[in-house]
């Protein structure tokens, strides 16, 4: 499409857009990667003859995936909102697929104006790998207590310091963090793990999956979870589940814009 063939419109849109992550070097631009930000952009750009900038909701790691990740940006001009997500399910890749798009006040910022995300993470339990979950989900073909990873994660809920749960070398200096809830749910040979919060670390979902499933397997006891916490070093805690079980599920926005309050 070209720019004459473009409607004269502009504003601020807020988009919502799944992928997989598994071809995708994260969600943030990097130079000479391919990566998610730098696709949507680009897509944008060429679309519009003009640089456009992404704005995400948060930067899913290397192989993460996003049911529903948000961002913003800025047009000059281009089609109305209600045609963005039939023009860029034609330009975009097969494993970016746009879901939602909306006219939004310039006051909406996809990662400032977040108060919850949540995040799941999906094990899958069979005593062989499934062909058609390997992508999106962690193997674990060894039985695990759910009881006690559920007394666990229950150790978690509330506003702590995650240093003990996060990378090492994650660059922000406050490291305290909310955790709204965080259930573990079985479903015959799945097991799901939903972490809703104010926001989340570098790895923290991932290494709090792990510890939980270290739990889950006898080498880390339940009770031990304060005094991890409390340790405040990564050491501490478990192994970081790998990244392609994890999944950006939602994120929620409390301000109304345009007379209603924006989620998925």
């Amino acid at each position: 499409m070209s720019t004459k063939s473009v409607e004269s419109r502009g504003g601020r849109i807020r988009l919502v857009v799944s992928y997989d992550g598994a071809d995708f070097h994260g969600f943030a631009r990097q130079k000479g990667l391919r990566t998610v930000q730098g696709v949507l952009e680009d897509t944008l750009s060429n679309l519009l003859g003009t640089s456009i900038e992404v704005h995400g909701s948060g930067r899913t790691d290397k192989g993460v995936h996003a049911r529903a990740q948000v961002v913003h940006f800025d047009l000059p001009y281009g089609p109305p909102a209600d045609r963005i997500v039939h023009v860029l399910s034609r330009r975009l890749p097969n494993d970016i697929i746009p879901i939602s798009a909306s006219q939004v006040d310039s006051t909406f910022h996809a990662r400032f104006s977040v108060v919850r995300k949540t995040y799941r993470y999906h094990i899958f339990r069979g005593n062989l790998p499934d062909v058609f979950k390997y992508r999106f989900s962690w193997h674990v073909p060894e039985a695990l207590d759910i009881a006690a990873m559920r007394r666990a994660a229950a150790h978690l809920v509330g506003e702590h310091d995650f240093t003990s749960f996060c990378a090492a070398a994650a660059p922000q200096e406050n490291k305290v963090r909310i955790i709204y809830q965080l259930c573990i749910e079985a479903s015959g040979e799945d097991l799901y793990l939903y972490c809703a919060g104010s926001g989340f670390l570098q790895y923290m979902v991932r290494i709090i999956t792990g510890t939980l499933v270290d739990v889950g397997l006898g080498s880390i006891s339940a009770e031990r979870l304060p005094d991890i916490l409390a340790a405040r070093s990564r050491e501490a805690a478990g192994r970081t589940a790998p990244a392609h079980g994890l999944c950006l599920w939602n994120v929620e926005y409390p301000i109304v814009y345009g007379g209603r309050v924006l989620d998925l």
